[in-house]
């Protein structure tokens, strides 16, 4: 009994295996052509573009550099003595001649009125080292007065960038304090000599106009503009492919849905800045361009554009 219900099942099983085989053969349509294996579906693929247009670029130089007045003096004291007086804060505006501080000469069994210290110029005290009862001599500090409506960044310059440097060059200068924000300066003033030490170049950039913001001793980002392009065709630098050590890009040749078309051209070159590039030949104004999915293209080949940008 056991072997006769084994067989049976196994004649089933076999059964159904040829109802399904049967049925998947009877799917295919009366007619309908057999598949060939040279038949081949044209790519499409997807890509973005940029509209390209013409611009102004600007090449630069980065260097960071410290806040500092113009005018910055250090007050000394008229005698040595005790500091028996501080008649200003830190932060305070001073005149010419006003007393910001007294200082008492006297030792034991002499006696001496207080000697007043006088501001050398007018400006904003920007910082007192002593305290009351400090002895001082000549050559102490009692304060530091700034002239702070008139701002500089002091910077350095490599030996190496020194011929790209110039007086009146446009800087634009940026603080952590302030994201985003752009601060217009110029080069003011260019040493004639460079630091034996370091072998750098300092240069003063002064800001084109006051700003409350900007204080001194803060940290300065420096873009001093080195060249100045104007109506450039600037496009994305990914945009550019290499092909035999040539610059190529790829241009939409015409558009109509799933007609849409590239056409890879050749171009030159010229400076390029913050991931865009300048292009001196190739282009003109209005040419689309792919900037993403190109790896993949050829002279040719069918694309589908899901974006388009432009420069801003």
């Amino acid at each position: 009994m056991i072997f006769t219900t084994k067989m049976f099942f196994k004649k089933c099983s076999i059964a159904v295996l040829a109802l399904v085989c049967l049925s998947l053969c009877s799917c295919k349509k009366p007619g309908e052509p057999k598949a060939s294996a040279n038949d081949e579906v044209e790519a499409i693929f997807a890509v973005n573009t940029f509209r390209t247009s013409e611009g102004n670029m600007d090449d630069y130089l980065e260097f960071g550099g410290d806040v500092a007045s113009v005018n910055a003096v250090a007050v000394m004291p008229d005698m040595a003595g005790k500091v028996s007086r501080i008649r200003v804060s830190v932060g305070d505006s001073v005149k010419k001649d006003d007393i910001i501080a007294y200082v008492d000469a006297s030792r034991p069994g002499m006696n001496y009125s207080a000697s007043p210290v006088k501001a050398p110029i007018s400006g904003r005290i920007t910082a007192i080292p002593p305290t009351v009862g400090t002895m001082v001599s000549q050559q102490t500090p009692i304060a530091t007065i700034s002239n702070t409506d008139i701002l500089e960044v002091k910077i350095n310059i490599a030996e190496r960038f020194i011929s790209r440097i110039k007086e009146n060059q446009t800087g634009i200068v940026t603080f952590d304090a302030y994201p985003g924000v752009e601060f217009a300066a110029y080069a003011h003033e260019v040493s004639p000599v460079l630091d034996t030490s370091t072998r750098t170049m300092s240069v003063k950039l002064r800001f084109n106009k006051k700003d409350d913001r900007i204080k001194v001793g803060m940290y300065a980002r420096v873009k001093l503009i080195t060249t100045s392009i104007q109506n450039a065709l600037i496009v994305p630098s990914a945009a550019i492919v290499k092909k035999n050590e040539e610059p190529y890009v790829f241009v939409i040749a015409n558009r109509g849905g799933s007609q849409t078309s590239v056409r890879l051209q050749k171009v030159e070159e010229g400076i390029s800045v913050d991931n865009m590039t300048e292009i001196t030949d190739g282009l003109v104004a209005g040419d689309e361009i792919v900037i993403k999915g190109q790896s993949l293209l050829n002279d040719g080949s069918k694309v589908n554009v899901v974006s388009v940008s432009e420069l801003d």
